[in-house]
């Protein structure tokens, strides 16, 4: 038995991710096979199994490994002792919208998540993983934009739990239609000004202020 090396073992991981989001992108998650990606990539479904349990795995790492930039600047605006949390959370959704553009990986990812992933027969388990990291990002959020109440960025009267769900519509809205038909809109050149307008409705639009409700939360 042939022993690799660490780095020759995470290089076959990452030809196994390149090769999942090909296959994904074309055939869409529910009909790709694990032997599709193993012919895409130029493996065995052995070296597959070697480094994940499933289909569904590959797919959560895939999506996963694009999320280092992400997680930092999230990181960043989560932290207590940042002082402009909010001019974080304005560099994290301008840096995501332009990676949409920009990146054909991270393009592809989203192109998959919205468009090619069908949560039906063996892919419903999947839609429980979708959640909880949907989950777990609106917690980030939440600790975000309560940093931004605290350091008097936002009004005190903002109501978290529903900005969160509000923010993460918009930006997940826009990605989606852009997506859909890109001539529709310059998205690079736009997403400053589309997030400007998205900070800007959080502290000014009625709907997300708890004391402004018409009916209670």
């Amino acid at each position: 038995m042939v022993r690799r090396t660490k780095s020759e073992a995470m290089e076959t991981r990452a030809e196994i991710l390149d090769a999942a989001e090909r296959v994904f992108h074309r055939k869409g998650v529910l009909s790709a096979t694990l032997n599709d990606i193993a012919k895409e990539a130029g493996v065995t479904r052995g070296a597959i199994y070697w480094h994940f349990e499933n289909k569904h795995d590959v797919f959560m790492a895939m999506v996963e490994r694009n999320r280092l930039l992400f997680d930092t600047l999230s990181e960043k605006a989560e932290d207590p002792a940042e002082p402009d949390p909010l001019g974080r959370l304005g560099d994290f959704m301008c840096t995501l919208l332009r990676q949409v553009v920009e990146d054909q990986h991270q393009r592809r990812i989203f192109e998959i998540m919205f468009h090619k992933c069908e949560f039906s027969g063996e892919n419903l388990q999947l839609l429980g993983k979708q959640r909880d990291k949907c989950r777990e990002s609106s917690a980030r959020m939440g600790r975000v934009l309560s940093n931004a109440v605290a350091r008097q960025q936002l009004p005190a009267t903002l109501h978290i739990a529903r900005a969160v769900n509000w923010l993460h519509s918009q930006l997940t809205g826009v990605i989606m239609f852009w997506l859909l038909d890109p001539e529709s809109m310059d998205l690079g050149r736009d997403a400053e000004g589309f997030v400007e307008t998205c900070l800007f409705s959080l502290a000014n639009a009625p709907y997300l202020h708890a004391s402004r409700q018409v009916s209670s939360a």
